[in-house]
C-alpha cells in the first residue's frame, strides 16, 4: 500500500475572509463566483446531454 493513498485526494478550500473585504472587492468576488458557477452549469449541462445521448444509442 502506498502511503498516498492514505491521503484525502483533495483538501477543501478554506473559505475567503469577507470580513477584510470592501464593498467592491466583494461585488467583484460574487461576480467571479457567478460566473464560475455558470461555468459549471454548462459542463452539467454538456454530461448529462452525453449521458443522454449513450443511453438512446445502447437502449435501442
Amino acid at each position: 500500500m502506498d502511503l498516498d493513498e492514505l491521503e484525502p485526494r483533495k483538501q477543501q478550500p478554506k473559505p475567503k475572509d469577507l470580513e477584510a473585504m470592501g464593498v467592491d472587492e466583494l461585488e467583484a468576488y460574487l461576480a467571479e463566483l457567478e460566473q464560475e458557477a455558470g461555468r459549471v452549469r454548462e459542463k452539467i449541462a454538456a454530461k448529462k446531454a452525453y449521458l443522454s445521448g449513450a443511453d438512446a444509442l445502447f437502449k435501442r
